[in-house]
């Protein structure tokens, strides 16, 4: 198992599209991923779901831990760390 913490730094959080697109990243991986709000105290949820990512209600500057259990976790955890760091290619 591989996990990281993660700042997000997008202006509207872990919300709408950056959410989706984190799910969108998560489900390419076989491994089992899930995604706490340390921040806020929430989860862990399924990082596969948008319901569930949404219901941690990730805002701008809050702390994330990815969680990854499987054959591909390694590359799970690398890819969504990329794209949290990247801002979800959103601009500052």
């Amino acid at each position: 198992m591989e996990k990281i913490e993660l700042t997000v730094r997008a202006k509207v959080g872990l919300h709408a599209r950056p959410a989706a697109e984190f799910v969108k990243t998560a489900a390419r991986f076989k491994s089992d991923v899930t995604v706490s709000n340390l921040t806020m105290q929430r989860g862990p949820s399924n990082a596969k779901s948008i319901v569930m990512v949404l219901s941690l209600a990730v805002m701008q500057n809050q702390v994330i831990e990815v969680t990854a259990d499987g054959e591909d976790e390694a590359e799970a955890i690398a890819a969504l760390r990329e794209q949290v760091e990247s801002n979800f290619g959103e601009e500052e």
